[in-house]
Order: C-alpha cells, then sequence, then structure tokens
C-alpha cells in the first residue's frame, strides 16, 4: 500500500509540474502580448470536490495511466481554449470568460484527495456523552431504601432516533433509559384532589424474566392549556458560530424557532442573544403581538467564529431580568451544537453559575442540534441544572413536538423538585434495581432536604419509573450475607412495620413544592402485595409499552439484566400495546426496534467473520 502511494504521488508531483510549466509559458507569453494571467487560474488541486474518486484505483498502473491521459487531456483542452481566445481577438488581452474558461479547464486536472478517499477514512466523530453505569441489583436486607429525582428529558431518546435512521447503533452513554420511557404519553388516570398530578401503580411479571416482578411508578401532571399558562418571558440564545454552519443545525434552530414564535401570545415577551467569537443582543424584549419582526431577525443569523458560551449565558441572563414578569414563566432557550471552545468552558462552572441564577426565577432549557461534535453530556447537565428541560431537535418534526404540540409542558411548571422514594418490604422482596435513572439517584436524607434540588414536572406531561423485583420466593442474584439476619435491619419502632410485614410490597413517597413555593409538600402511598401477580401478557397496555422501551433501552445499552430478550421481541409487545397513536411515535418506535435489529445481526455476523 504504502508503494503505490508514493507512486502515486511520484506522478502527481510531475503533473505539477507540467501545469507549472505551462503557466510559466502563459505568463511569458502574456507579458509580451499584454495579457494578464490572474491567480485563480491555478488549479485547485487539493480542494476540488469532484475529482475523480480513488475508490476504483485498484493497480499502481491504471492510476499512472489515468493521470497520463488527464494530462493530455489537460493540455490539449488548454491548447484549443487558447488558440480559440487568440484567433477572436490576437493582440487583445483575454476576456474574462475566455479566462474562467481556462481556469476550469486547468481544474480538471487530478487532485490528491482521491489519496484520502483510498484509505475509506471514516469523518472524526467528537460526539460527547457522560459515561454512567447501570443501576446495580441491590438488597432489600442492605439497602432497602431507593431514592431519585423524576426526570423529563426527552433528548435521549431523539439522539437514538437519529442514529438509527443513519444505519448506526448508538453509542451506549448515548442511551439513557428514562429518557426513552418518557419521550411517550401514557394513560394515566386524571389528577384529583389538590396535588398537581395523580400517582399510578401497576405490578406485572417481567417478559425477560417471568419470576421476577416489574413494579411501574407514573406520574400524572394536570394538564394546562397554552393559552392558560402565565404569560412568558424567553430569550432566544442562540449559537451562530462557525460549528453551527450546518443544514441540520443553524438552519434547523431558525425554523424551529420561528414555528415557536407563531404560538406566542400578545403578553408573551421575546428577546434574541446571539454568540459565537463575541455575543450581541440581536432583538430587544420584544411583544408577542409583532412575530414578523422577531421572525425577521431570526432570519437574519448567520454562522461563523468561534464559540464564547459562558459570556452568551451572561448576557441572556441580563435580558431575562431586563423582561422579567412576576408570577410569570422567565425562562432561557438555549439552541447549540454545545461546542463551547472560548472562554469558560468546563461544564461544572457553566452549572455553578446557572444554579446561582435560578434561584432568582430564571430557568434554562436546552434544544440540541447536529451531530460530530454535539456536547450531550454538558446539554443534558445545564438543562438539569437550570430546572428546565432538555431535548434534542433532529427534524422540523420533533421541533413541533417539542415547542408546538408540547409547548405548555415545554415551559409550564406545575411541579418542581419532585423526588420519589421507595421503600421495599423485606418480607416480601429480596432485591431490586431502577431500569434508567443512573444520573437521577440521591442520597436518602435527600429526601426530606429541601435544599436539594430535583426535577421538575410540566402541565400535562406524564412520568415514569420501573422496578425490577426479584421477590422472596425466587433464589436471589446476590447470596445473603452469613452474619446478618433480618431482624437487625427492623426499625426499633415495630408498629411502624406491624401492618406492613405481609400485606405490603412497598410504600411510596412523593415530595413536590408548588412553583412558587419553598416548602414540599409529601404524598404517601401503600404498594400492596397481590395474591396474584397479574402476568405480563395480561398488563395493561401502559405497562406493556414502557416495559417495551424499557427492553429497549436496556438492549441497546448491552445489559446483562434482560437474559434472553430480543430486539423482535421488544417490537411485537409495542406492536400489540401501542393503542391509540395518534401522533404515530409508538407505530415509528417499533420500526426503530427493527432496524436495531437488523444492525445488530449485521454487527454480530461481521464480528462472526473477523
Amino acid at each position: 500500500m504504502k508503494r503505490h502511494t508514493l507512486s502515486l504521488m511520484v506522478a502527481i508531483g510531475l503533473l505539477q509540474a507540467a501545469c507549472s510549466s505551462q503557466l510559466e509559458h502563459i505568463s511569458s507569453a502574456n507579458s509580451t502580448s499584454g495579457v494578464t494571467t490572474p491567480s485563480s487560474v491555478m488549479p485547485d488541486i487539493i480542494d476540488k470536490k469532484d475529482a475523480p474518486s480513488a475508490a476504483n484505483v485498484v493497480e499502481e498502473t491504471s492510476v499512472q495511466d489515468a493521470l497520463a491521459v488527464d494530462s493530455s487531456r489537460v493540455d490539449a483542452s488548454y491548447a484549443k481554449s487558447r488558440m480559440q481566445a487568440e484567433k477572436s481577438a490576437p493582440n487583445q488581452p483575454m476576456t474574462r470568460q475566455a479566462t474562467i474558461a481556462m481556469g476550469q479547464v486547468m481544474a480538471y486536472a487530478p487532485a490528491p484527495a482521491p489519496i484520502i478517499n483510498a484509505y475509506n477514512m471514516p469523518r472524526e466523530e467528537r460526539d460527547q456523552f457522560a459515561h454512567f453505569d447501570d443501576n446495580p441489583i441491590k438488597q432489600v436486607a442492605n439497602d432497602p431504601v431507593s431514592t431519585f429525582s423524576l426526570d423529563v428529558d426527552t433528548g435521549s431518546y431523539a439522539l437514538v432516533r437519529q442514529f438509527l435512521q443513519q444505519g448506526r447503533l448508538p453509542a451506549s452513554d448515548a442511551v439513557r433509559t428514562e429518557e426513552l420511557i418518557n419521550y411517550f404519553s401514557y394513560n394515566y388516570p386524571k389528577k384529583t384532589g389538590s396535588n398537581p398530578f395523580s400517582t399510578d401503580t401497576e405490578l406485572s411479571t417481567a417478559p425477560w424474566q417471568p419470576e421476577h416482578y416489574l413494579l411501574r411508578i407514573g406520574v400524572q401532571a394536570q394538564d394546562v392549556q397554552s393559552a392558560a399558562m402565565p404569560p412568558a418571558n424567553l430569550v432566544f440564545l442562540v449559537d451562530v458560530s462557525g460549528s453551527m454552519d450546518e443544514p441540520n443545525k443553524l438552519p434547523l434552530v431558525i425554523s424551529s424557532l420561528q414555528m415557536l414564535t407563531q404560538q406566542l401570545r400578545p403578553q408573551d415577551k421575546v428577546s434574541l442573544v446571539v454568540y459565537a467569537g463575541r455575543t450581541e443582543v440581536v432583538l430587544e424584549p420584544t411583544s408577542g403581538d409583532h412575530k414578523a419582526d422577531i421572525q425577521a431577525a431570526l432570519g437574519r443569523l448567520q454562522a461563523g467564529g468561534s464559540t464564547a458560551g459562558a459570556s452568551a449565558l451572561y448576557l441572556a441572563y441580563k435580558m431575562a431580568r431586563k423582561g422579567y414578569i412576576h408570577n410569570g414563566i422567565n425562562r432561557i432557550l438555549l439552541a447549540t451544537d454545545g461546542d463551547f471552545n472560548v472562554g469558560v468552558t468546563d461544564t461544572n462552572q457553566l452549572k455553578d453559575m446557572i444554579k446561582r441564577e435560578r434561584e432568582t426565577g430564571i430557568t434554562l432549557s436546552t434544544l440540541g442540534f447536529g451531530q460530530g461534535n454535539y456536547n450531550d453530556a454538558m446539554m443534558e447537565q445545564i438543562a438539569d441544572v437550570g430546572n428546565g428541560n432538555y431535548s434534542y431537535i433532529d427534524s422540523l418534526n420533533e421541533a413541533r413536538k417539542v415547542l408546538v404540540d408540547e409547548l405548555s409542558s415545554t415551559f409550564n411548571t406545575v411541579a418542581k423538585d419532585v423526588k420519589v422514594q421507595i421503600e421495599f418490604n423485606p418480607n416480601v422482596v429480596s432485591e431490586y434495581r431502577l431500569l434508567g435513572y443512573e444520573n437521577r439517584q440521591l442520597n436518602r436524607e435527600d429526601f426530606n432536604n429541601d435544599k436539594v434540588d430535583a426535577g421538575d414536572v410540566g402541565a400535562g406531561k406524564s412520568v415514569t419509573a420501573i422496578y425490577e423485583i426479584t421477590p422472596k420466593t425466587v433464589t436471589p442474584a446476590v447470596d445473603a450475607l452469613r452474619y446478618q439476619s433480618e431482624n437487625l435491619i427492623a426499625d426499633t419502632r415495630q408498629e411502624y412495620y406491624k401492618p406492613a410485614r405481609n400485606q405490603e410490597l412497598a410504600f411510596l413517597k412523593i415530595r413536590y413544592k408548588k412553583p412558587e413555593g419553598t416548602q414540599s409538600i409529601l404524598i404517601t402511598k401503600p404498594i400492596y402485595n397481590p395474591c396474584h401477580v397479574t402476568t405480563f401478557n395480561r398488563a395493561s397496555e401502559n405497562q406493556r409499552f414502557a416495559t417495551a422501551v424499557a427492553g429497549f433501552g436496556q438492549l441497546l445499552r448491552q445489559s446483562p439484566q434482560v437474559n434472553n430478550l430480543t430486539y423482535g421481541q421488544v417490537a411485537q409487545i409495542a406492536q400489540h400495546a401501542k393503542g391509540n397513536d395518534p401522533t404515530g411515535s409508538k407505530g415509528e418506535f417499533v420500526q426503530l426496534v427493527k432496524n436495531a435489529e437488523v444492525l445488530a445481526n449485521k454487527n454480530e455476523s461481521a464480528i462472526v467473520r473477523d
């Protein structure tokens, strides 16, 4: 391979020398006839994109022959163009058209670019995903309490979909199972009473391990129509750096935000801040009834420069304070690929700044765009700290879902700092594991600490969590400790446990704050141990579809905990459980699972051949 490459480079060098000789001859002739030959005549032998592909070049001799043919063609074509120019005006300088034509002829020379193609080098991928391990199996005898923050982000699902539609399996760290599950809406009961959401639980067997149980916990927030939302003060913070100069980045950002602009009401305000090498306020706080002005400002955006994200955030918060609406929605909407490369680039420093600002009542949501240098890790983390939500926009359809169809749940928070804590009864359950929520885990003592931040739930949003449970009657995955006794883990307040000794499977507690509140409110619910657990095939559509999505996430993450579950089984479960699907999103999920199955089988076949 090295010998072939060297020969090819020598041949190209000879051709370049021949071209230089021709140009010197032209320059000499022109100096006497008054013809000026601009530098643009020099062939672009490096960047010419339509140069012949090297994929078909196999033998060294064929490369040399091709170069010889092309060289003679260039010489002949050049001479013909020159003769025609001199014939039409023998003593006149060449016209601009003739000069361009000659330049086009010269530019036909074979370029070195095929050498790169011959190696079939893939595009460098610099997407960043935060690494995490799956939640482990925990023994109830040692760790009976599980605590986590609810997550309403959906960015991971859109990223996974994009990978699969491009014919690639996603990186494991790009797959956050809870974000896949919560991408979909479930038919949970409407809220009753004074709480802003209802809770729903269901227990069934697990499709990948019939001896185990699946406990689903669902939260359904009250629905508030967009027209009834509080007035909104929105700051569009748009990345216009050079990295955004791709069709699926800045142009899609502009279309998405113009779509959102159409939903604005007269009582809403919008500011527009852009950033590249420097930051700039493109639009001061503008009323929602001036849609044409807002859309025009968006339409003028162009990409170019480096990315100074931190200074842009400072300016965005300044504009948010300028247009602040008391008892309203005050939120920054950051649209970027996350490729901050100037100024403060450390995610933890950005989080510290955003954490301080959220205390003033200004929240932050992120909209991710693009691929190749996308920073998913930063986008998800700063949205979580900013008490907002993280979405990935891969198409106008996704933009419509997030910014139009789910406008109220995206911007209108009905419950903040929502925490879930569940205590399993050691007399009924021996082990459990939470599917997803790995980066949402909280310490047990964080549940009662109102200073600890947690997830916010928007109007009409349904949020789901699933536990896999090993009942006491089944052999556990982890051996029991020799020197531990169940009596040692019992609380000294025996009366607290007596009623739940065998009647309850677990005890569910949820804490939340009202949007403007500072003190949390507690909801409790015992989960009873049924005499007969529902088999999975007879479970509700909610249970089966959510489980299918959870299983899909576990397969993409190559989890060893799902035994012999296959993509085909997941697709079949989802197909039979999708029920009413007005948006077609559940049907699309079935197709994605089938695509993943093909890609996984292809990878396995390649491994076997190797």
